[in-house]
């Protein structure tokens, strides 16, 4: 009896500390990140400053990091329960309500303000209201200025399945900005004359204006700045009234809101890569400089990872100052 009363109490032993082992190993997983995840919400600037983070963190600072693709709110659920570490451009008011109950109930970190110089809305290239003299084209639509003096040019932007009617296109849907410009065609009453087209991605956008563009011929739809197609094209925004809080809630017939660009993170990376978050802090670019890479992609037929090494070659003076001299150095040298 004495010798199975020892044995039971040696793997009763065993037992224990292979459960104080296990205990030890999760608090360790818990506490230490070898991969961080980035959000790829699905334009181009987004994944540019994802590539420009990742190459530092893993030459820097030796991490691992990866991207998960996805729709604006099925990347920042993502975030919020920890499935994706690092959102890099968050579109504060664009998403104004979800972004602030997650900041409130803690599940997400504001890390910096990316960049907060930007603009969004309904463009129309320059020529439409212009004219072009060097590609012998008169002015379209002249008198247009603002998004409710479309109405009276539904022949400019003639929609090629619908004669007699404009299209206007919107944001691929999935994107929170569809919503608002949904909301924008009922409140300015532009579906008496226009059809509101919904693209499949941010390319198809950029394909539908690109083919316009070439051939002179109007082309109404929503974009935004800091983009490669803003900085390489002519376009002009629509102008609507000035942006009121009030207005905006009850109909959005106004100026979008300002808009500041932030990165956050999940709140358990400040524990798991105190690290990476602190250069995540001091993350700041502008819409210049990111517009820079945007244009490097568009006239070299670049991806963004290839941009983002181009961006760090050029702008040493700007992100050397996110990271301690010697990370910097682990950088360059990789470069």
């Amino acid at each position: 009896m004495k010798k199975i009363a020892g044995i039971i109490a040696a793997m009763t032993l065993l037992f224990l500390a292979a459960c104080g082992g296990s205990g030890n190993n999760a608090a360790k997983s818990k506490k230490e990140k070898d991969k961080i995840v980035f959000a790829d919400a699905g334009w181009d600037s987004i994944r540019i400053h994802n590539a420009i983070a990742q190459r530092i963190l893993e030459e820097g600072y030796g991490y691992k990091t990866d991207m998960t693709a996805g729709s604006t709110s099925a990347t920042l659920q993502g975030l919020r329960k920890g499935d994706i570490d690092v959102y890099m451009e968050v579109w504060t008011d664009n998403v104004k309500d979800v972004y602030q109950d997650a900041i409130d109930s803690g599940d997400i970190i504001k890390t910096s303000v990316n960049f907060d110089d930007n603009d969004q809305g309904l463009y129309v290239p320059s020529y439409v209201i212009h004219g072009d003299k060097e590609r012998n084209i008169k002015p379209l639509a002249p008198d247009l200025k603002t998004v409710e003096d479309l109405k009276k040019y539904p022949e400019v932007f003639e929609d090629p399945e619908d004669s007699g009617r404009g299209r206007i296109i919107n944001a691929p849907s999935g994107w929170v900005v569809a919503d608002h410009i949904d909301d924008k065609f009922d409140a300015y009453k532009l579906d008496e004359t226009f059809n509101n087209f919904m693209p499949g991605s941010d390319s198809a956008i950029v394909a539908s204006l690109v083919d316009a563009y070439k051939s002179g011929k109007g082309w109404v739809g929503y974009y935004w700045s800091p983009t490669a197609i803003t900085a390489k094209y002519d376009l002009v925004l629509l102008e609507e009234p000035e942006y009121d809080e009030k207005t905006w809630k009850e109909t959005k017939k106004t100026k979008f809101p300002p808009n500041d660009v932030v990165t956050a993170v999940n709140k358990d990376l400040p524990e798991q890569a105190p690290e990476a978050v602190e250069f995540l802090k001091k993350y700041e670019t502008n819409s210049a400089l990111t517009e820079e890479a945007l244009q490097y992609m568009e006239d070299e037929g670049a991806s963004a990872e290839e941009a983002a090494i181009w961006w760090l070659k050029e702008h040493e003076d700007v992100w050397t100052k996110w990271v301690p001299e010697d990370k910097a150095q682990k950088v360059k040298e990789a470069l």
